[in-house]
């Protein structure tokens, strides 16, 4: 099937066998499912991008937040991008 000499990986090569053993078919939607994934990809991309974001904080929280970032080795921005994470994720509860 190949017609240049292009080296493949296993991944690869397992694809082209299936191939031409007729293990994919046309799908009579490719228009809309590549559209669907064009969309899901551009999504994706938003989601991982960062943000700048300004917040007023009471300076002693921010003095002890500087502190253990330090004892952490880490900036401090870092520690607090740590800690959403984790709230976002339901790793940790905040008492409100």
């Amino acid at each position: 099937m190949r017609k240049t000499n292009t080296k493949l990986d296993n991944q690869e090569k397992r694809i082209e066998k299936a191939l031409e053993r007729g293990e994919f078919v046309s799908v009579s939607s490719l228009d809309k499912n590549k559209k669907m994934f064009e969309e899901a990809a551009k999504n994706y991309r938003k989601l991982t991008q960062t943000k700048r974001i300004t917040i007023r904080v009471n300076n002693e929280d921010l003095i002890k937040i500087k502190a253990r970032a330090k004892r952490n080795n880490v900036p401090y921005q870092t520690l607090l991008k740590a800690l959403i994470r984790q709230f976002v994720e339901g790793r940790t509860v905040v008492q409100l």
